[in-house]
């Protein structure tokens, strides 16, 4: 079977693309895992898949390096939305579902290959506190953990023995290490499903936005994020511990297109 696919990146976390819009193609498990894998295929922390629907402008299918169907994943959905662009799905708004329910999106700006994509989150509570971290579910579950210097961190080590610690139910959880910066934060994510650190991840940036200004009581901000891939803002509103109108803001790169033949 011959596939025609897209490759974006937000920040360094790149994925596959494929226009499902007609229903044809239907990946098992395995096929995905190839299609993702850097050495035996195209190479990506995930694969999506663009699916029409009947109320809103599409629906988003997210699936990780392992071949796994995942839960939201926040650069995914703002590199879908330039590709719904480029498609010419949606002009300069969206409003499309995923498996955490609906959201919106808005391109601020388009420059060649390069989209600048603020994309509307869940409303979200922090979730329990341990004496380590904090735990949050933005569209993916997050344990957000404080460190003096994210750069000293074995982001992998560390990373994978929280990520499969009992308390986190459920097939686990993503584990960011946040360090406070003069100019904002900056933010290593270890993501479940890709089994790795990834340049950035969307849903992290935005937890750990999110528990640095509960932690620091702002009501209405934005918040500067430095990943290894790139740079976020992370816009919201407080009020007690319920945060409503979250924003991730970033860039969705498109980097090449292409098709591959797959069993």
């Amino acid at each position: 079977m011959k596939i025609d696919f897209y490759k974006y990146h937000g920040n360094g976390n790149d994925f596959v693309i494929v226009d499902n819009r007609f229903g044809r193609i239907l990946l098992n498990h395995s096929q995905i895992a190839f299609l993702c894998d850097r050495h035996f295929g195209i190479g990506a922390d995930g694969l999506m898949l663009l699916e029409a629907h009947n109320i809103f402008d599409f629906s988003l299918k997210y699936y990780n390096s392992d071949g796994n169907e995942s839960t939201m994943c926040g650069n995914g959905g703002r590199c879908m939305t330039a590709f719904a662009n480029e498609l010419g799905i949606i002009d300069k708004q969206a409003r499309f579902i995923a498996v955490d329910g609906e959201h919106e999106a808005e391109i601020l700006a388009k420059n060649s290959k390069q989209y600048i994509v603020k994309l509307k989150m869940k409303d979200t509570r922090p979730g329990q506190t341990f004496e380590d971290g904090y735990f949050i579910d933005t569209g993916s579950p997050h344990f957000v953990k404080f460190v003096p210097s994210v750069d000293e961190i074995d982001v992998v080590k560390l990373g994978r023995a929280l990520r499969h610690e009992s308390r986190f139910e459920n097939g686990g959880c993503n584990v960011n290490f946040v360090e406070l910066t003069q100019s904002g934060l900056r933010v290593r994510t270890y993501e479940r499903g890709v089994e790795n650190e990834t340049l950035s991840c969307g849903t992290g940036v935005t937890a750990s936005a999110v528990i640095t200004a509960l932690l620091n009581q702002d009501n209405k901000g934005c918040y500067s994020v430095n990943t290894t891939g790139g740079e976020f803002k992370v816009h919201f509103r407080r009020s007690g511990q319920e945060f409503t109108e979250v924003y991730l803001e970033g860039p969705a790169v498109f980097v090449y297109k292409g098709e591959i033949l797959i069993n």
